[in-house]
C-alpha cells in the first residue's frame, strides 16, 4: 500500500492543556482555587494547584523542534508548537501528519488525574468533571470526527468513578485513561473488589480502559543514579507488569466485557508474553487454583486487550502471534518517541517490506482502533477524504520544518543534571 492511500487513527496522542481549559466548565465557586498557568522566575510556563507545581518538560512537547533541543527542562509555551495546546492548529498539524482521527491522553493533571485528590471531595469531582466536559465539548466538539473522546477517572473513589463514565458515555465518550497500577498510588489493587462498580460501568456503557505507561506514577529505574536511556528503554515493562497484574487479577473472570488498551507499550514483547502466560497456567494453576473456563491464558489476553505501537516492525512482523485484531497504531504526538510528521512513509515502509496485505494494514491502522473506541470519523469526514494523501492536501502550506524554539542553549551535561534533579523531587501523579 502506498503511503498517500494509508487510513491512520492514532490512539495515544497528548495534550499540553492551554490556560484557559477551566473557564467555561469550572462552578464559580471553585475557579479561585483552580489549577491555574504561572510563569516561572526563568521565564518559563507552569501549571500550578495549590502547593503543587507542574513544569512542562521538554520530552513531553518536543514536536517540530530538533532533537539537540530535547531535554526535561521546563519550558514556555512559547517554545512550543501551538498545536500541542490550540485544537485548531493540532488538526492542521494532524492534517499534515496524514492523521484522520487522535485520541489525547491527559498531561499535567497526569493520566489517572491524583492531582485532583483533594480535602474536598467535591471541589475533586468538579475538577475532574470539568476536565472532561472541556476535552470532550470543546477539545474533540470543535472538529468532529478529528478526535476520540477520552475520560479523566475519579480515582480516588470507584462509585464516583463509576458515575463519570455513565455521564460521559452519554456524552459519546468511551475511553477512560486509568492507571496501570492503583496499589502504587495508594488505592486497592486490581485483585481488589473495591473497583468492582467501576468495572460493570466500563462495560456496560462499552468503555475502554485506557492504560498508559507511566499511569502510576513510576517508570521502572534499577537505580537512582541510573541515566535517563535506561528510564526510557525499560518504559514498556510498567505494561508488561500492568497485562501480568489484570490478565491473573478477578477482573477478567468477574467481567468478562471488560476491554482495556495497553497505550504506549509496543507489541514487540507480546508474543513472549504469551508464551509465558500460557507455560505459567500449565505448570502452576493446580496449586495457585486460577481457572479460565477451559481456554488458555493467551486466549483470555485477545478477548480483552488492545496491544499498541508507534514503531515496532517485530511487532507488525509477529502480528499473527499477538492476534491481528487486537493491534493498533499510535502516533504520540507531540512526544519525543512519535514520528510526526513522517508516519506514513516510516509505517508505509515497515508495512510493505513485510508484504503485509493491505487489509491487515487497514485493520493495526484505523478498524481496529474505530471498533474497540466505538468511534466512526466517517459520519463527518468522506472516506475518500480520510487518507494520507487527501489530508495533505488540505494542509497544503502548513509549516512543518524543524525549527529551533528554544530560549536558551544547554552545555553538554546539563540536561542530563536537569533530569536527575527532576527524577528525584518529581510528585506522582
Amino acid at each position: 500500500m502506498r503511503p498517500d492511500d494509508l487510513i491512520l487513527v492514532s490512539i495515544d496522542d497528548h495534550i499540553i492543556e492551554p490556560p484557559d481549559m477551566f473557564a467555561n466548565h469550572l462552578p464559580e465557586r471553585y475557579r479561585a482555587d483552580a489549577p491555574r498557568v504561572v510563569s516561572l522566575p526563568d521565564g518559563a510556563d507552569a501549571w500550578k494547584f495549590r502547593d503543587t507545581v507542574i513544569p512542562n518538560v521538554a520530552l513531553n512537547a518536543v514536536a517540530g523542534r530538533p532533537k539537540e533541543e530535547y531535554g526535561l527542562e521546563p519550558q514556555g509555551l512559547d517554545e512550543i508548537r501551538p498545536g500541542c495546546y490550540q485544537v485548531d492548529e493540532r488538526v492542521k498539524d494532524m492534517d499534515a501528519g496524514g492523521i484522520l482521527a487522535s485520541m489525547n491522553f491527559p498531561s499535567f493533571p497526569g493520566f489517572a488525574a491524583r492531582l485532583f485528590a483533594t480535602d474536598d471531595p467535591d471541589f475533586s469531582l468538579a475538577l475532574v468533571r470539568a476536565y472532561n466536559d472541556w476535552h470532550i465539548d470543546e477539545w474533540c466538539g470543535a472538529h468532529p470526527g478529528r478526535f476520540i473522546p477520552m475520560a479523566l477517572p475519579v480515582i480516588w473513589d470507584a462509585e464516583a468513578c463509576a458515575a463519570e463514565v455513565r455521564r460521559v458515555a452519554a456524552k459519546g465518550c468511551h475511553s477512560l485513561t486509568f492507571t496501570e497500577n492503583p496499589a502504587a498510588l495508594g488505592y486497592p489493587s486490581f485483585h481488589d473488589p473495591y473497583w468492582n462498580p467501576l468495572w460493570g460501568a466500563v462495560c456496560d456503557t462499552g468503555t475502554v480502559l485506557s492504560i498508559h505507561i507511566g499511569s502510576s506514577g513510576k517508570l521502572t529505574i534499577p537505580a537512582p543514579d541510573s541515566p535517563p536511556d535506561v528510564l526510557i528503554t525499560l518504559q514498556p515493562m510498567n505494561i508488561v507488569s500492568a497485562a501480568a497484574d489484570l490478565l491473573w487479577s478477578p477482573v477478567l473472570k468477574n467481567f468478562p466485557d471488560i476491554r482495556i488498551a495497553l497505550s504506549e507499550g509496543g507489541t514487540g514483547w507480546i508474543p513472549y508474553f504469551l508464551e509465558r502466560i500460557d507455560r505459567t497456567y500449565d505448570m502452576h494453576a493446580t496449586w495457585t487454583l486460577q481457572d479460565f473456563g477451559g481456554r488458555l491464558p493467551s486466549e483470555v489476553f485477545r478477548e480483552h486487550f488492545l496491544t499498541c505501537f508507534i514503531s515496532d516492525p517485530l511487532g507488525v512482523e509477529l502480528r499473527h502471534r499477538i492476534g491481528i485484531d487486537n493491534i493498533a497504531w499510535e502516533c504520540d504526538y507531540p512526544h519525543s518517541d512519535s514520528m510526526w510528521p513522517g508516519a506514513p512513509e516510516e509505517l508505509g515502509e515497515v508495512m510493505n517490506r513485510l508484504a503485509v496485505p493491505d487489509a491487515e494494514i487497514n485493520k493495526m491502522t484505523f478498524e481496529n482502533a474505530l471498533r474497540w473506541y466505538s468511534f466512526d470519523p466517517f459520519a463527518h469526514v468522506p472516506r475518500e477524504q480520510a487518507t494520507v494523501g487527501a489530508l495533505r492536501v488540505r494542509a497544503a502550506g502548513h509549516d512543518v520544518s524543524i525549527q529551533a524554539r528554544s530560549h536558551r542553549s544547554y552545555e553538554r551535561g546539563e540536561k542530563l543534571a536537569a533530569y536527575q534533579a527532576m527524577a528525584a523531587s518529581a510528585p506522582q501523579r
